[in-house]
């Protein structure tokens, strides 16, 4: 399968570190229960890890969820390390 795009109408970082090891289940379920979003909207979740270096995107696509996974060798994402929040950073 070829992704060409992703046509999400909102984008929302996860803001501090995500445990990396989680797979599709776990973000969504944090998606759902800790900011009470619901994971199966049309928009995209970003998380990024502990290194920074590791990003994870969530999304539906209507029959099922894309998981999206970039680690960059060399440098880190500037990510925003306040916990527990989440910022939406489309319109």
């Amino acid at each position: 399968m070829l992704v060409n795009q992703v046509l999400a109408d909102r984008v929302f970082i996860i803001c501090g570190k995500t445990d990396m090891c989680k797979a599709i289940n776990g973000l969504a379920e944090i998606v759902h229960n800790q900011y009470n979003l619901n994971p199966y909207e049309s928009a995209a979740f970003l998380f990024c890890g502990r290194k920074a270096d590791r990003m994870k995107c969530l999304y539906w696509d209507g029959n099922g969820f894309l998981l999206l996974y970039k680690r960059l060798e060399n440098g880190q994402y500037q990510w925003p390390k306040t916990a527990n929040e989440v910022r939406s950073i489309s319109e």
